[in-house]
């Protein structure tokens, strides 16, 4: 399934995709499309833009691994910022591609994804979901950010934007326990609420 709100983009990658075998089944240009196409057809892999007209792609993804837990989706979108790719990993996808890949890419991509070994070489989406599940050494920290290890990965996911839900599903943790994480960090560092503790997370190279 192709999930985006421009048809030549659908019609375009349906068309060069079966060079490679990959047939479309369904195509979408909204989010309440593509959750009513997940739930009604068998789909082996999803391709979902990250912007659409109705919502956020973002929660398209959330909902979709929701309702097809076994789904696996790839996000597209022509910008790779750096905080989708960090919510997209969060939420569950499996890959994230810029709008300028290859149809080869997206093609090998998608396959991948397919055969449960998502890992591509230079997959930005793989790189900073390493970096978020990476361990902090305490004594690693810059001074002055007395921190503990698991303070540390959850300020390096508020640096990356995410929400306290984004932070617990990315952790394996409750929300509760991502608020009491939060609360201890902004206290720790004296900062005066999280996008201050994100602008320090940055400047001291945790993200």
């Amino acid at each position: 399934m192709i999930v985006d709100d421009h048809p030549v983009v659908c019609d375009a990658l349906s068309l060069f995709l079966r060079q490679y075998d990959i047939d479309t089944v369904a195509t979408c240009g909204t989010g309440k499309d593509a959750l009513r196409h997940a739930e009604s057809r068998t789909l082996d892999v999803a391709l979902l833009d990250v912007r659409l007209p109705d919502m956020d792609g973002l929660l398209v993804l959330e909902k979709l691994v929701e309702a097809v837990n076994d789904l696996p989706i790839v996000m597209f979108s022509g910008h790779e910022n750096p905080t989708y790719v960090a919510r997209a990993a969060a939420m569950g996808a499996v890959d994230f591609l810029d709008k300028s890949a290859s149809v080869a890419v997206v093609a090998a991509t998608l396959v991948e994804a397919v055969q449960k070994r998502s890992g591509r070489n230079g997959s930005q989406l793989l790189r900073i979901q390493n970096l978020m599940q990476a361990p902090v050494e305490p004594e690693e920290l810059p001074d002055g950010m007395p921190l503990t290890s698991r303070e540390a990965q959850v300020l390096r996911h508020m640096g990356f934007g995410l929400s306290n839900r984004e932070i617990a599903n990315s952790l394996r943790i409750s929300v509760e326990t991502v608020k009491e994480h939060v609360q201890n960090v902004l206290r720790k560092l004296n900062a005066s609420d999280r996008t201050a503790a994100a602008v320090r997370a940055v400047r001291e190279g945790l993200v």
